[in-house]
């Protein structure tokens, strides 16, 4: 996820390290507590292996009298590779920090993939709501309040995703039948005229009757 994290970040624009690791901070929640340890190897490995290249900043060198920071960019190998990890909608796809990351950059994200990626977490959430019935139902007086009311706070959270993401499918689900609906269907005959073919409709008067309607 580190790795899809860094490479649309810097599909948006090239940043230096700093900038890149406070991003992640701020827009992605999951990496809160990402360490300059942890990002730089993750750098260093995307740039061996093409995916990213590091560039000197000599215009903010000059400006302030100080050893050049180093810009990371992203590369058309790093783009192609970020189109791959934005449409995996594989089962880690819908795990809790996997999905959040996804969700940041649905909107680079193929329709059929972002839909799958969202009916696999609605199945994920909804196997947990049912294991935190299950363990209140069970438990009886085996826990005291506060832990009841803690698996009842999860409870709640778990619904209301439930409900954000059926929210959002349903729009998902109207968009794409409106964008199909939309794209002309070339295989479609023409609704007047002959068959393809040459062969007449029922109802188009026959061929002789329309060369005498010309003879007149």
């Amino acid at each position: 996820m580190l790795e899809l994290a860094v490479l649309g970040l810097l599909h948006n624009s090239s940043m230096h390290g700093y900038e890149l690791r406070k991003q992640l901070n701020d827009t992605l929640g999951v990496f809160r507590a990402l360490s300059c340890g942890s990002l730089y190897p993750t750098l260093r490995r995307l740039c061996r292996a093409g995916l990213i290249e590091e560039q000197s900043d000599a215009d903010e060198s000059k400006a302030w009298g100080r050893r050049a920071r180093r810009v990371y960019r992203i590369t058309a190998t790093g783009e192609q590779r970020f189109a791959e990890l934005v449409a995996d909608s594989s089962p880690r796809a819908c795990e809790d920090n996997a999905f959040g990351v996804h969700v940041v950059f649905f909107s680079r994200t193929p329709a059929d993939a972002r839909l799958r990626i969202l009916l696999a977490r609605r199945r994920r959430v909804e196997e947990r709501q049912e294991g935190l019935r299950s363990a209140l139902a069970r438990s009886g007086e085996c826990l005291d309040r506060y832990t009841r009311e803690l698996h009842r706070l999860r409870l709640d959270h778990s619904e209301r995703e439930v409900r954000w993401l059926d929210d959002i499918i349903e729009t998902e689900r109207a968009e794409q039948a409106a964008a199909s609906a939309a794209v002309p269907d070339s295989t479609r005959p023409d609704s007047t005229g002959p068959e393809p073919g040459g062969c007449p409709r029922a109802g188009d008067p026959p061929p002789a009757q329309l060369k005498q309607g010309h003879d007149r």
